[in-house]
């Protein structure tokens, strides 16, 4: 079917746009592989911003395009097909931004918003920290206010482009003796300072798009903190539900490319001859088909606890398209050429994360027991 209305715009300003040094950004970038041509990802991205296409979901008063649930839907469902290079501003534009708009002081949205639109500030995300993973409730890292400011003591880890980022927005204890999910404050803070020391982690991979962050009497302004103190553990939930939203629905067409491209190499080795394999990369493809039909029936609700489900079932799914990866390419998926690893390599070690980062299976499965089927919670010590 031809391409009408908006989704025309959407592919033919990619079209035109896609050229030049721009052309080799295609299929560049994303989880695993953002070292990829970062520089010049980066300038793709503040050109989008120039022509209006960056935040197109967001409220026009706050320099979105207001764009409708439906046309967001083309916008990230075109930007993938058209093989566009993954965002570096992802975090802020989806993460940190819908947040501000739903939380933030004026101040902070005049502030900070219009800097994600125009792409001149980056940001990462400070909630997991050595011993608190999946188990968010038990940070540890400390702010208190003094003089003004508050300052912030810890440590995190797994933050993702924290290497590139300027600000990070940050989960802290701020009410001292409180425990759990109490007394936590959501603050923004500011990573250029003497007080922050940021050192990459190295993948199975080889490359290090994680960090570890340290925070030694870190300061940033009393009034950057979002929401009022002590309500953190709303703020952070409400920005994970932005997390899991619409741009989900790009996601999985770049999984159906990925799919394909192992589909066709299994063909061209002569290992789709395999009834197993061929099975399976049929259920792969009918489970790729299961996910889009559940983010398109949530799109739109109220973040809430359903939003585990999507995760666990992306997680598990593209965990599983890595080791058919494998099996497809047989004997030679376990020989690397020198130190450099091809794309399907790399697909596998990195999508063994895929199940933890961005809260582990099993979480998730306590999460849908508990708050979705109303099942008797876990034992907890």
């Amino acid at each position: 079917m031809e391409p009408t209305g908006f989704r025309r715009e959407v592919a033919d300003w990619l079209a035109a746009n896609l050229t030049g040094e721009f052309a080799r950004l295609r299929g560049l970038g994303g989880p695993g592989r953002e070292h990829e041509e970062f520089d010049l990802r980066l300038a793709w991205e503040r050109h989008l911003a120039a022509a209006g296409w960056t935040c197109v979901g967001w409220p026009r008063e706050h320099g979105g395009r207001g764009l409708s649930l439906d046309d967001q839907v083309v916008f990230h469902e075109e930007y993938a097909a058209s093989g566009a290079p993954a965002r570096v501003n992802h975090i802020g534009e989806q993460l940190l931004g819908p947040t501000l708009i739903a939380f933030g002081t004026p101040e902070q949205q005049k502030r900070f918003l219009p800097k994600i639109v125009d792409v001149e500030e980056l940001w990462c995300q400070g909630y997991s920290e050595p011993g608190a993973g999946s188990d968010l409730a038990a940070v540890s890292t400390s702010a208190v206010l003094r003089d003004g400011e508050w300052v912030v003591n810890g440590q995190k880890i797994w933050t993702s482009l924290a290497h590139v980022a300027g600000w990070c927005f940050v989960v802290a204890r701020t009410e001292p003796g409180s425990q759990r999910h109490h007394g936590l404050s959501y603050l923004l803070v500011p990573l250029r300072q003497d007080g922050v020391t940021i050192r990459p982690i190295q993948q199975l991979t080889g490359t290090s798009e994680f960090n570890e962050v340290f925070f030694d009497d870190a300061r940033t302004p009393a009034d950057l903190v979002v929401g009022a103190p002590g309500e953190g553990w709303k703020i952070a939930m409400a920005t994970l539900g932005f997390e899991r939203g619409v741009s989900t629905l790009g996601q999985q067409i770049g999984f159906r490319r990925e799919l394909d491209a192992i589909t066709a190499e299994a063909k061209r080795l002569g290992t789709y001859d395999d009834p197993l394999l061929r099975a399976d990369l049929t259920r792969a493809r009918i489970g790729l088909r299961v996910l889009r039909a559940h983010a398109l029936r949530t799109l739109g609700r109220p973040a809430g606890p359903e939003v585990a489900v999507g995760k666990l079932l992306w997680a598990q799914w593209h965990r599983g398209l890595g080791e058919l990866a494998m099996r497809a390419r047989g004997a030679r998926s376990m020989v690397a050429d020198g130190a450099e690893l091809d794309e399907w390599q790399r697909l596998f070690l990195f999508t063994r994360a895929d199940t933890i980062y961005g809260g582990s299976d099993e979480i998730e499965r306590n999460i849908i027991a508990e708050r979705v089927l109303g099942l008797p919670r876990e034992a907890r010590p």
